[in-house]
């Protein structure tokens, strides 16, 4: 009985995580749940029309991806094509609220072109299963479909199947 039982839990807990190939269930974050640096609501539906890398970082965990980041500025995408959004999950770090806040709100200012939004409740690790006190990378195709998904620092390998990947769909 105590196997069902956790091979249950672990049954619907998959039924919240981002499947490759799978366009995943519309999000948005508005309100006590976040949104955008100006205070607009962010919603997955703008993840359509381009290739997109979407980044859920924990605010202590931003170092697992800057070598990752670094490199994806240095392939200057065609912007037309392909977009960048980076969502803070507030609720996972001491940190507080203001300062973090100001951060996006300069870096908003100095890359305009990828969209930075703030998850104050953990609402896309609930909704979409992304991991929590971590830094997440989900690349969607241009329907919005998910081509790939990735937790924690990247090799250089991981990194190069990431470019394949983006540069297939773009």
């Amino acid at each position: 009985m105590k196997n069902i039982l956790v091979a249950l839990l672990l049954s619907g807990m998959s039924l919240f995580a981002l499947t490759v190939g799978e366009v995943p269930k519309e999000v948005t974050l508005s309100g006590k749940n976040g949104g955008l640096v100006d205070g607009k609501p962010w919603s997955s539906s703008m993840l359509k029309d381009k290739v997109y890398v979407l980044f859920y970082v924990d605010p202590d965990k931003k170092e697992d991806n800057e070598a990752f980041i670094e490199a994806l500025h240095k392939k200057q995408y065609n912007r037309s094509k392909y977009g960048s959004v980076a969502i803070i999950n507030l609720k996972a770090t001491w940190l507080p609220n203001f300062a973090i806040e100001q951060k996006l709100k300069a870096k908003q200012k100095k890359f305009p072109q990828t969209t930075y939004a703030k998850d104050k409740t953990k609402y896309l690790v609930k909704e979409w299963g992304l991991a929590d006190d971590s830094a997440n990378v989900v690349v969607f195709d241009k329907n919005g479909k998910v081509l790939y998904t990735h937790t924690g620092p990247f090799s250089k390998e991981q990194m190069e199947e990431v470019f394949t990947i983006i540069e297939k769909h773009l």
